[in-house]
């Protein structure tokens, strides 16, 4: 169980509550003191896609993942999402703190990856904040720290509300397929998720 405490800490964090940059220095820095820095990595990636500039220039170990990648799928790198994904067993017990998903998609992240969630309100918080609740069956796991996932339609996915929803390990010049699904999620939820977040959804 990862509890939101470990997520984002309260006590020394207490003084960030109105900034969410200095915020998300603190997260997950019980469990993992590298992830911040992994995360501001990938989103350095992102953010020069977004502004059409050269996302190899940011991580060059990119450009043979998408020669891996179009070899099964017609993916055109600018048009393709790029963030940060956590996996925990079971994340979020504890109390509703919001911080412990606004944290992670302040530095980029785009889903969670568990077997279940501790309760529904973290899970509402990563829907709230646009990040996918991703549900992945018991067993070994696909992928390892620090390996790089695809996800191929996944927008279409989540309009579709498809059952089970098909990602890729990209490992060396292959893909290794795997299953997730997002659970339950009302068509409220799966909008929010389409639109990017809370905030957007209640602007229509």
């Amino acid at each position: 169980v990862t509890t939101t405490d470990e997520l984002i800490p309260s006590g020394e964090t207490s003084s960030y509550r109105s900034n969410p940059l200095g915020l998300a220095e603190f997260t997950l820095s019980r469990k993992d003191p590298a992830y911040v820095g992994k995360a501001k990595e990938v989103q350095k990636v992102e953010k020069a896609r977004i502004a059409g500039e050269d996302i190899y220039a940011q991580d060059d170990s990119l450009k043979e993942v998408y020669e891996t990648i179009q070899k099964q799928f017609d993916v055109v790198p600018e048009k393709t999402e790029v963030g940060s994904v956590i996996f925990a067993v079971k994340p979020g017990d504890g109390s509703a703190r919001e911080q412990a998903a606004s944290c992670q998609r302040v530095l980029g992240g785009m889903a969670n990856i568990a077997r279940e969630y501790a309760t529904k309100r973290y899970r509402s918080n990563l829907i709230n904040w646009g990040m996918l609740p991703f549900l992945i069956p018991a067993g070994d796991l696909p992928f390892k720290n620090g390996d790089y996932l695809f996800f191929p339609g996944i927008r279409k996915a989540v309009e579709e509300k498809a059952d089970v929803i098909k990602g890729y390990t990209v490992e060396g010049d292959a893909l290794k397929e795997f299953d997730v699904t997002l659970g339950e999620l009302t068509d409220d939820e799966r909008e929010i998720i389409l639109k990017g977040c809370l905030i957007n959804y209640n602007r229509k």
